[in-house]
């Protein structure tokens, strides 16, 4: 087999970089390391030049396990006294409301709220301590690492449950291939679905225990279903959400905003004359 020119100076623009990344790599890595890390790390096309982004690239391969991690951490810390899951308020200026969420769809997580900050050496996601190369556990012996906010599981869990569509062919993996709904095969344009709805957890969930609520972000609410499934859930979902709505309406509370349907109709009506 002849290679062409081009492809054989991309090869040894590879090997001439690979071969200083991991001459860096050797120096800087401890005696003890993770060795499920270091192997994915020297498999790589572009090996990693340091121990952190050797750690980093492997939490990111791997999103449902760094998703379990960061939720059993969670349950070690629990969530701090006098916390309850809020979002911060339209035009609020009070310092406690700078770090709530803005929306339902992002996960609660207590310790990066103003109030309940534990500072540097301390993960703002789970509570648990940092320690270095951003590990959950001090494998070396070197104590809390005083720099750092996040584990690098939780960065990618973090990801993980704020955008779960980005880890649609994993997902898909884990589900056979096959649409979580009807059992049929998946289609290329298969979509992320929450079993139980964000809007659903806000409004009849909110009290539960904090680490159980991360679980309706995290893989034991995710599910793959087809485009057309997912389709006639979120109707389904929007004419059940409209009909409360409703009945709210009629039982004294505040009216709901107008939908699409009732501008049309009020339309229709005004063509054709009848105001009434």
């Amino acid at each position: 087999m002849v290679v062409e020119p081009a492809s054989s100076e991309i090869l040894n623009f590879r090997d001439v970089r690979n071969r200083r990344n991991r001459e860096r790599l050797d120096r800087a890595i401890p005696a003890i390391f993770p060795a499920q890390v270091l192997q994915r790390a020297l498999s790589r096309p572009f090996v990693p030049p340091l121990p952190r982004l050797a750690i980093d690239g492997y939490w990111r391969a791997h999103p449902l396990r760094a998703d379990r991690l960061a939720r059993s951490l969670a349950a070690r810390s629990e969530a701090p006294e006098g916390w309850r899951w809020s979002l911060a308020l339209q035009g609020a200026r009070e310092p406690d409301d700078s770090r709530l969420a803005q929306s339902f769809r992002m996960p609660p997580a207590p310790y990066r709220e103003k109030r309940f900050l534990l500072g540097k050496g301390h993960c703002c996601v789970c509570g648990q301590r940092v320690y270095r190369f951003g590990w959950h556990e001090d494998v070396w012996g070197t104590g809390e690492n005083r720099n750092a906010e996040w584990h690098a599981a939780c960065v990618a869990a973090w990801r993980f449950w704020n955008a779960p569509s980005d880890q649609v062919a994993v997902l898909k993996r884990v589900q056979r291939h096959r649409c979580a709904e009807s059992g049929k095969r998946l289609w290329r344009n298969a979509e992320v679905d929450h079993k139980v709805p964000l809007f659903k957890v806000w409004r009849e969930h909110r009290d539960l225990e904090w680490p159980r609520l991360l679980g309706f972000w995290g893989l034991p609410n995710l599910r793959v279903i087809n485009r057309d499934v997912h389709a006639r859930k979120c109707a389904e979902e929007s004419k059940a959400r409209r009909q409360r709505e409703g009945r709210c309406t009629q039982g004294g509370f505040e009216p709901r905003l107008p939908t699409v349907r009732d501008l049309l109709k009020s339309l229709q009506a005004a063509e054709a004359g009848d105001f009434g």
